[in-house]
């Protein structure tokens, strides 16, 4: 069944609630097919205080793009469960301070534009209207964007949006299909944390590189930085850009 998609300003008043009060509570967790950013993963493995290699055996499954060979990571589909999420219990979802961007923005589809000369970005909006969902027709008296700012979605868009920015640069310098190692190096930097950090720090992954001391004291105790290195490392691999450590 095709979704209905009305577009929406940040603006807008949003006529949307979502509560457990609701008849379709849980419903939008089941019969999932859900890609996960690698900023998803680094907040998921933390609340379960798990190494990423651990969170991405257990709970995740992995895809290419049939064009572009990039790894897609899903959650792992379980037909017994009805293909639902591994966190959605009968109380709500059991790492919801930690729930992907997608969950965030539930009903909100989001789309951007970086302008070429600025760098700036546009967002765009869209009411996604499934069947199953009650939450529409609600008053809550917030905008579009005190919704999503009471969703604390910001955060998560910052993050994604800079992959977003190198699978653009990826389809515009090495367009076709990424195969071999190139996509394996994709997939270590950006969603196995762990294993890209123990690359760097005990089999001398970066020797060569020249970089500063400040470089390494940082990546080697904030996800966060190693998760940016990890792109420009990408960027450097593949495209031949100058890492940037600034």
């Amino acid at each position: 069944m095709t979704d209905e998609m009305i577009p929406v300003h940040e603006k807008d008043a949003m006529p949307f609630e979502c509560s457990s009060k609701n008849s379709c509570f849980n419903e939008c967790c089941r019969d999932l097919n859900q890609a996960l950013t690698p900023y998803d993963i680094l907040r998921m493995k933390k609340n379960l205080e798990i190494s990423s290699q651990v969170f991405l055996k257990n709970y995740t499954s992995l895809h290419y793009g049939p064009e572009s060979g990039l790894p897609i990571v899903t959650f792992k589909p379980n037909p017994g469960t009805g293909h639902e999420c591994p966190f959605v219990t009968p109380k709500g979802c059991s790492v919801y301070e930690d729930r992907p961007g997608s969950c965030r923005l539930y009903p909100l589809a989001r789309a951007i534009a970086r302008d070429r000369e600025t760098g700036e970005i546009d967002e765009y909006f869209a009411l996604i209207e499934e069947p199953h969902c009650k939450g529409f027709g609600k008053k809550t008296d917030l905008t579009i964007r005190q919704w999503m700012d009471g969703q604390e979605v910001a955060l998560h868009n910052h993050h994604n949006d800079k992959l977003m920015e190198l699978i653009s640069l990826k389809n515009k310098i090495l367009p076709g299909k990424l195969e071999g190692a190139q996509s394996d190096q994709f997939y270590l930097a950006l969603y196995d944390q762990n294993e890209f950090r123990a690359r760097i720090f005990d089999h001398d992954l970066l020797s060569g590189f020249g970089l500063p001391n400040s470089v390494f004291k940082s990546i080697k105790t904030d996800d966060e930085a190693l998760m940016d290195f990890g792109i420009a490392w990408v960027k450097n691999m593949l495209f031949g850009i100058e890492l940037d450590i600034t």
